[in-house]
C-alpha cells in the first residue's frame, strides 16, 4: 500500500493538499467566541390565589416567599411579579458557578417552611418551583 504514495509522489501531495484545505476550511467555520453566553441558575416560583389582586398577592404570597428564601446562599438577585389575574412569580437568579440542583432544592425547602403562613388557597392551589 505505502508502495503506491513511494512510486506516486503527486497522489501523495495532492491528498496532503486536500487534508490541509479541509483543515482550513473547519477551522473559518468554527464558531469562537472571546465571551461565552453563559447563563446563571435561574429558579422560578409561580403561586395562583384565584380572585386575588395585585396588591393582596403582594401582601399575603410574595412578601412571605421572599423573606424567606432571602438567605439562601449564592442568590444574587430575587426579581418578582404580581398581576391582578391571582398569579404571582418569583424569578431567583444565582451566581455562575452554582449547582443548579442545590439551588433548586434550597428553595424548595425555604418554600416549604413558610407554605404554612400563606393563605388557605394558595395552598390547595399550589406553588410550583421550577428552574431554569
Amino acid at each position: 500500500m505505502f508502495n503506491k504514495f513511494i512510486h506516486r509522489p503527486v497522489l501523495s501531495i495532492v491528498i496532503s493538499l486536500i487534508i490541509t484545505l479541509l483543515g482550513v476550511i473547519a477551522l473559518v467555520k468554527l464558531p469562537v467566541t472571546q465571551f461565552p453566553s453563559i447563563s446563571p441558575p435561574k429558579v422560578n416560583i409561580v403561586a395562583e390565589y384565584p380572585g386575588a389582586n395585585g396588591e393582596l398577592m403582594i401582601k399575603a404570597v410574595v412578601i412571605p416567599i421572599e423573606r424567606a428564601i432571602n438567605g439562601v446562599p449564592g442568590i444574587k438577585y430575587i426579581a418578582s411579579d404580581a398581576g391582578n389575574d391571582g398569579e404571582a412569580s418569583i424569578q431567583v437568579v444565582f451566581k455562575s458557578g452554582m449547582d443548579p440542583n442545590i439551588a433548586s432544592l434550597n428553595i424548595q425547602n425555604r418554600v416549604a417552611s413558610v407554605i404554612n403562613k400563606l393563605p388557605p388557597i394558595v395552598v390547595r392551589e399550589g406553588v410550583k418551583i421550577s428552574r431554569e
